[in-house]
């Protein structure tokens, strides 16, 4: 008997709550993502738009410091330490958020305090990976990591949604002065969430419980036991990790996060641009789009648990990389057709000069900026200040919808194919440090891929922002080429089962 009907089924309850942690994870992010902008100029009226991408930027920064952290101490103690603690941590964040309108300056510091925080919060992911990589067998990884892959995504669909829901509060709400809580639109997610953290510490401590299997689906133990459960000494860690296979994944994960940070962040400012949108329709429109793509990520996800016990995670990984580039590929501008310059009915002196590229404006200032006072419709189209726009085609609304489509297909795709097999190449080894590396990578890319699109898109336009994204997944499909047959699972590298 290789595991009896009691433990397969706490096994499984454990990998549940994992499930929800994920979900729980990615919600704090994405809860409060519309509203971070209004709030920061209520609070304190001194933050500019370069702030705001700090604000946004400091949670990949905490949650890349603190995943190698989290992973280091799961790896030696009982991994119901590190949730928790993470947890707790997410939990404080959020409601410091709630209260960063109290001080009388400065609010915008506290803010990003907060945000950070709730950033190192969830480095906990890396032990939630590495949890569901030591509980699952070869033929269970697949499928469960698929799962935690499709908890995140629908986290952060419906994190805008219940944000959404508390619009209706008001932007005054109710105040309850013994406590000086503000409960607005701005501070009643954030609360939630953080009522959400404290159901997850008490599932944690009641029902999650320490399981680990060989790759066989055989219990074992591990130093993370407890002495909860009874198993057999696991006999085959014995072998080196192929850190080039590591090195490898880590690689192309940072690719595939940061292709889809670009993809997100030039959402915006590229279908004002070509497309004439003002500021409402395109924050409307592509939240419709991006909606509809999360949902197209949820169904890949489900369908890859099976199409890779036909394939393989490898050919899938390979096919995913090859519909992403050519989703950019899609994107490159063509035709005669030039976008619609702004200001272009507006006289001569009346339009912004400039004498340098220095001086060209970055894309998330473009909103901001403002007709002169005889005017009073709010500016719409390509800026004359982006110097591209005068000569680049524009890119067609069929190109930019079937790049989404693509795009929503193969990043998910990516993303579950490269756990997968960076958790069946570290095999029974302790992978809390490896996934909290592999974490961090992902959120070093989501830091870095908006400032690359903001300095390339600005100063040189889509052909050379969309060329160069092309050229980094060519690479990434290159280097896949190169090492194909050394990402195998580590039993099947060392011959202890066939692959």
């Amino acid at each position: 008997v290789v595991e009896t009907q009691e433990h397969y089924k706490s096994r499984w309850r454990s990998i549940w709550i994992m499930y929800l942690t994920m979900f729980l994870s990615s919600v704090g992010f994405s809860i409060v993502i519309m509203s971070v902008w209004p709030y920061l100029q209520k609070i304190d009226p001194t933050a500019d738009a370069s702030f705001l991408g700090w604000i946004i930027a400091s949670y990949s920064i905490g949650q890349m410091v603190a995943s190698p952290l989290f992973g280091l101490w799961s790896n030696y103690r009982p991994r119901r330490e590190p949730l928790v603690v993470s947890t707790a941590i997410s939990v404080a964040a959020n409601c410091l958020y709630a209260y960063v309108h109290l001080p009388h300056s400065h609010g915008k510091y506290y803010m990003l305090t907060a945000r950070a925080l709730v950033g190192f919060g969830a480095g906990n992911v890396a032990v939630v990976r590495s949890y569901i990589a030591g509980a699952t067998s070869l033929t269970e990884r697949t499928s469960a990591m698929a799962n935690t892959s499709a908890c995140q995504a629908v986290g952060f669909i419906l994190g805008p949604v219940f944000q959404t829901c508390f619009t209706l509060i008001g932007e005054e709400g109710v105040t309850w002065k013994l406590i000086h809580l503000q409960l607005n639109m701005y501070t009643a997610p954030v609360l939630f969430g953080a009522l959400l953290g404290v159901i997850n510490i008490i599932l944690i401590f009641a029902i999650f419980r320490e399981h680990r299997v060989d790759d066989m689906g055989r219990q074992c133990k591990s130093v993370n036991f407890e002495g909860e459960e009874s198993g057999v000494p696991d006999q085959d860690t014995e072998g080196n990790i192929d850190h080039v296979a590591v090195v490898a994944i880590n690689f192309l994960f940072f690719v595939i996060l940061f292709v889809f940070a670009v993809f997100e962040t030039i959402a915006t400012p590229l279908t004002m641009d070509m497309y004439s949108w003002t500021r409402k329709e395109a924050v409307f429109y592509n939240g419709i789009i991006l909606s509809v793509v999360g949902i197209e990520s949820v169904i890949v996800f489900m369908v890859v648990k099976t199409l890779s016990k036909k394939t393989g995670e490898r050919a899938i990984l390979h096919g995913g990389l090859l519909i992403v580039l050519v989703g950019f590929f899609i994107l490159l501008p063509w035709g005669k057709k030039l976008p619609n310059i702004q200001w272009q009915d507006i006289k001569n002196n009346s339009i912004p000069r400039t004498t340098s590229t220095e001086t060209l404006i970055p894309f998330w200032s473009l909103p901001a900026m403002q007709l002169p006072s005889n005017h009073t419709a709010e500016p719409v189209g390509c800026p004359v200040t982006q110097s591209w726009c005068l000569n680049t085609p524009m890119i067609y609304l069929a190109q930019y919808i079937s790049s989404d489509i693509l795009i929503g297909l193969g990043y998910p795709v990516c993303n579950v194919m490269s756990y997968t097999l960076y958790s069946k190449i570290l095999g029974p080894k302790p992978q809390g440090v490896y996934m909290g590396w592999l974490t961090a990578s992902g959120s070093g890319a989501r830091i870095l891929g908006p400032v690359f699109v903001s300095q390339i898109y600005t100063h040189l336009g889509p052909r050379w922002a969309f060329s160069l994204i092309c050229g980094v997944v060519v690479v990434s499909l290159l280097l896949l080429e190169i090492v194909y047959k050394r990402l195998i699972a580590f039993s099947v590298r060392y011959g202890r089962m066939q692959e």
